[in-house]
């Protein structure tokens, strides 16, 4: 049968290697196999695994390319772990997926929970191959690791596992997911980030703890996880999709959700693998030696972090070359073919290298070429689906005038005219924002949410004007740093406010945060601090000229935009109610991104001319999308109103069915569900009330961008005012003076 479609050109800038002791894996892990019952062992009536298909596979050839440079036992430990998580990929997928016995599934994953103890010997006694496995393993792997490791790799291995019900829900529900909820659940069940806990093992060389939990280790282990799935995603669509009935794989989610064939979407998937890679680059290459910097991190360190990047790197190109032999994918490979393609001898891997290279150099270069307060006018924005009335707040036309006074107080009213002044705050209408969001809020809540709306929307527009028009970015950071000394946690001194934004903080934390345990004090803190960090993200793309890579942008709106500052305010008077675990669990970290991410959506299509042709600015979801798909603003703003729509679409349906499933499978009390289901309710308040204000207040069309922005670049105005500018003898330098811009963000 010919394949559903042609591989597309990959972008590979490294070579593959090939560890030497290769042959010494092979024997071992088929010994192994064999002693945890894996080969010829049937299970249920079902053998899962002939001899012959655990030769086919060749998993240390696998681990063979992807830890070119470990010792033999270091390889034989890393196999066996490889064997042992596609055993389980395929006994999952022969005893449940293909029954969808989903009650046998949950007993079963909960076992395997029994044999990854963080401390302490394993006590339970293995009853299948998969059990006994994990537990050989788990004793040889984790004794030599740091207990920061070992949390790490217990959380990525059970996220592995745990995220199997996801793919088999979606499969007995015959429902294909959403391109950003899957990018999401995949690097969960698609294991690598647990790939990645294994390659600090493999080449010695673990994560310092004090950056572990950074942005730029995050990045970096989120790039390589989109990387290795969405390249496996490629090469097994043949059998996952058409074999084995899958739904969990991106070329069938791009193909059903922008209506395009097997081909198309496949070369789709292949630009957003690109792109990750690049990101990756980009992030190991700028913001991984500051953040070594700043944490003072010690040279042995240093090199294991560089190590840590080589063997990410490795796993990439020689996880590809795996693909390219296995006779597990579509790849015309298997056993006798080569093992590498292509030219062979001295110099040969640049024959690779340079021709992926320059196949991928218009995608990097289309990301720095954007030409700021580019004249995209006014682009119809899509049809909006809002399931959810707008309820309003019997509070709002007095809280209007408390914010009035209150920015006069702490100065985000004229504290510099040419960002924020009386007349603009008014047209803003902030408490109509916080009055659709909090609608049963008493007029002291609605007074602080308008107030922290009114502070996250300020200090947006004052990073790009402050310190984007200079650089500085160096005053960016020594400002978000003191941000924390105005919210202490269990009582510290606070310093004397020295502008408008630091007074604010220092009055809203007062207000906001002395009722709160010291906990739930330190989480609402951390919110604020990770969107002033977002906006020195954005300052950085900007001094570069850089249009974001697409998932990077999405995971990072949801910061900048303040989404999990304003969510936080909602929990707050959800008191202990629910457990810490089930706000980070699967069912409402989804319902809780769909909501952040239309909400982001929908601030983005508003402001797409704003922030584009009276701003300057490159951090808006319709230009990330044009960028990526090479397209015009109208194709761009479709594909986003299609993407709002199925984010709303999986919100309402983890509303409906995540959310009921959650409460069984945590054995929640009738206060627990209550509190949980009121917090559904607040998110569809969030949501209409956010496009209720958006679509209420003076800040987006036309006409108040003309008001508010009578000197930038992008308005039509100027470029009238200098052709009419004035003429004759010692003019001509009038005419051409640059004017001072307001690049307001």
């Amino acid at each position: 049968m010919p394949q559903p479609f042609q591989l597309p050109e990959f972008y590979m800038p490294y070579p593959a290697r090939l560890n030497p002791n290769l042959e010494q894996a092979r024997l071992h892990s088929k010994r192994w196999a064999r002693a945890m019952d894996m080969v010829d062992v049937p299970q249920h009536g079902t053998t899962i695994w002939s001899e012959a298909d655990l030769d086919a596979h060749d998993y240390a050839l696998l681990c063979a390319y992807t830890h070119p440079d470990c010792d033999g036992p270091e390889l034989d430990l890393i196999t066996d772990w490889y064997v042992w998580v596609f055993y389980f990929d395929d006994h999952f997928l022969e005893l449940f997926k293909r029954t969808r016995d989903i009650p046998g599934a949950r007993a079963y994953l909960d076992r395997l929970r029994l044999f990854m103890p963080v401390e302490g010997p394993i006590t339970e006694t293995p009853t299948n191959p998969v059990e006994a496995g994990l537990a050989d393993l788990w004793n040889r792997t984790t004794p030599a690791m740091s207990a920061d490791w070992r949390g790490r790799f217990v959380e990525s291995t059970k996220n592995l596992l745990d995220e199997s019900l996801w793919e088999l829900a979606n499969i007995s529900e015959e429902r294909v997911s959403n391109p950003l909820e899957y990018i999401e659940m995949r690097r969960k069940v698609g294991g690598a980030p647990w790939s990645a806990n294994l390659i600090e093992h493999a080449v010695g060389a673990q994560v310092p703890a004090a950056i572990s939990a950074s942005r730029p280790m995050h990045v970096l282990r989120d790039t390589f996880a989109d990387g290795v799935h969405l390249r496996n995603d490629l090469f097994s669509y043949e059998r996952e999709v058409l074999d084995e009935g899958e739904l969990s794989n991106g070329v069938l989610v791009f193909e059903k959700f922008l209506g395009i064939d097997t081909q198309a979407a496949a070369e789709a998937v292949n630009d957003l693998l690109t792109s990750r890679l690049h990101q990756f680059e980009h992030t190991a290459v700028t913001e991984v030696p500051p953040l070594l910097e700043e944490h003072a991190i010690d040279p042995a360190g240093r090199l294991g972090v560089l190590a840590y990047i080589k063997g990410l790197q490795d796993w990439q190109s020689g996880g590809h070359e795996w693909h390219m032999r296995s006779s597990r994918y579509m790849n015309g490979g298997g056993p006798g073919s080569d093992l590498l393609r292509g030219p062979l001898g001295l110099g040969t891997s640049a024959a690779r290298i340079v021709p992926s290279l320059l196949s991928t150099y218009r995608q990097r270069a289309r990301s720095f070429s954007h030409v700021p307060y580019e004249r995209v006018g006014q682009v119809k924005r899509p049809d909006l689906r809002m399931p959810f009335p707008v309820r309003s707040n019997p509070h709002l036309e007095e809280a209007r005038e408390n914010l009035v006074d209150w920015g006069k107080r702490v100065g985000i009213v004229d504290e510099l005219p040419e960002l924020w002044d009386e007349v603009k705050l008014r047209d803003y209408d902030l408490p109509l924002c916080a009055s659709g969001i909090h609608p049963d809020a008493s007029a002291e809540q609605l007074d602080i949410t308008s107030g922290w709306l009114a502070w996250g929307t300020y200090g947006d527009d004052y990073y790009p004007v402050v310190f984007g028009r200079t650089g500085d970015i160096t005053g960016a950071k020594l400002l978000t740093e003191r941000f924390s000394q105005f919210m202490p946690v269990n009582g510290e001194p606070t310093p004397t406010p020295a502008n408008a934004l630091e007074h604010g903080l220092h009055d809203l934390w007062q207000r906001t945060a002395g009722p709160m345990a010291p906990d739930a004090r330190a989480q609402f803190r951390r919110t604020i601090e990770e969107m002033a960090d977002s906006w020195l993200w954005e300052m950085g793309n900007q001094l570069q000229n850089r249009i974001p890579d697409p998932v990077d942008y999405i995971e990072m709106r949801r910061k900048t935009f303040g989404s999990e500052l304003t969510m936080s305010l909602s929990r707050i008077g959800h008191g202990r109610t629910v457990p810490p675990e089930v706000y980070r669990s699967r069912p409402v970290l989804a319902m809780e991104n769909a909501a952040m991410d239309y909400a982001c959506m929908i601030n983005d299509i508003f402001s797409y001319q704003k922030e584009i042709q009276f701003e300057g600015e490159l951090h808006n979801i319709v230009l990330v999308v044009r960028n990526f798909f090479d397209t015009d603003s109208a194709t761009a703003m479709a594909i986003v109103g299609d993407l709002m729509d199925s984010r709303m679409r999986e919100f309402e349906h983890v509303v409906a069915t995540g959310l009921p499933a959650l409460f069984e499978d945590f054995d929640l009390d009738e206060d627990a569900r209550t509190t949980l289901t009121g917090y559904a309710e607040e998110l569809r308040n969030w949501l209409s009330g956010i496009l209720a204000w958006h679509e209420g207040c003076r800040r987006y069309t036309q006409a108040d961008l003309l008001r508010h922005y009578p000197e930038s670049p992008g308005n039509p105005e100027v470029g009238l005012r200098e052709l009419r500018g004035p003429h004759g003898l010692g003019t001509a330098a009038a005419r051409i003076t640059p004017r001072k811009v307001v690049a307001v963000g």
